[in-house]
């Protein structure tokens, strides 16, 4: 069978009983970064065998994986740090487990995402949880645009490198909303910036903040939604933006504009068409 095993996102105490009991008794742990999980399990004092499952390698070691537990072993799946799945690799491999009949067993625990909510003051009874944005400027302000008036605390994973850049795109798309930074959760240096957009981006220029990150925004006001238009950005615009950004094609940018916008790619390509026509 599978196991998917929540590691702690920082403090080592944050491993469950009972994730700590399944880690001692499979045959083997998938992970990531091997060095990184074995000073987890030293710490516990866990010698089970580790297999790098990472996202340059999952597909091919999703089918090894499953061909060990067809032939009886237990495996656990592990990230370095958190739920395995979120913005981790391990689709490939439950997905493949599943289709051959393995029972898939989740082991909850530490989450970077909701850890910073709880904390965070925002509301909390609904969010959208975005990910990791776009890397590039034009492709992460075209993200942003499309989640501009969703009525709901927003939230999302940011590298240190991009987080000042990040905090001016969300400003220019969403305004001076009130946002929370959360940074190094659960670990000894952990904090909170709380504030408008305009306020923490202020505190983050004036710093060199390192670690993990979690950006929360929130919803829009009711006057703010009324003075939105239909969408930010056409979805031409859109298809430009992701096609300069990531080097896409026509046809797969427009398939994730479509993705984004929750429509079928022929509805999507209906609207593109009558956009270009109101243009003529």
């Amino acid at each position: 069978m599978l196991y998917i095993v929540a590691t702690p996102i920082g403090n080592l105490e944050d491993l469950t009983l009972r994730a700590l009991r399944i880690l001692g008794e499979v045959d083997v742990i998938a992970c990531e970064d091997t060095r990184h999980t074995r000073k987890l399990l030293t710490h516990y004092k866990i010698t089970a065998p580790l297999i790098s499952y990472h996202e340059h390698n999952e597909r091919g070691r999703a089918a090894e994986l499953v061909q060990k537990m067809q032939h009886g072993l237990r495996v656990a799946l592990v990230s370095d740090a958190g739920m395995p799945l979120v913005c981790d690799p391990g689709f490939f491999l439950v997905r493949e487990a599943l289709q051959q009949g393995i029972p898939v067993i989740p082991i909850p625990g530490a989450s970077a995402l909701l850890t910073a909510l709880a904390a965070s003051g925002l509301p909390t009874t609904d969010f959208f949880f975005g990910g990791f944005l776009p890397p590039k400027p034009t492709a992460r302000r075209a993200r942003l645009a499309e989640l501009a008036a969703l009525p709901t605390t927003l939230i999302f994973y940011e590298a240190p490198h991009r987080i000042k850049q990040t905090l001016e795109d969300a400003g220019a798309m969403f305004g001076n909303r009130q946002c929370v930074l959360a940074r190094e959760v659960t670990k000894l240096h952990e904090e909170f910036l709380r504030g408008a957009l305009k306020e923490v981006t202020e505190q983050v220029k004036a710093r060199d903040l390192k670690g993990e990150m979690v950006l929360l925004i929130a919803a829009p006001l009711a006057e703010e939604v009324e003075k939105m238009p239909e969408k930010s950005i056409s979805i031409a615009q859109e298809i430009e933006a992701l096609m300069r950004a990531e080097d896409l094609d026509h046809k797969t940018a427009l398939k994730r504009v479509a993705r984004l916008r929750g429509l079928q790619k022929s509805e999507a390509y209906r609207l593109l068409i009558a956009e270009k026509n109101r243009e003529a």
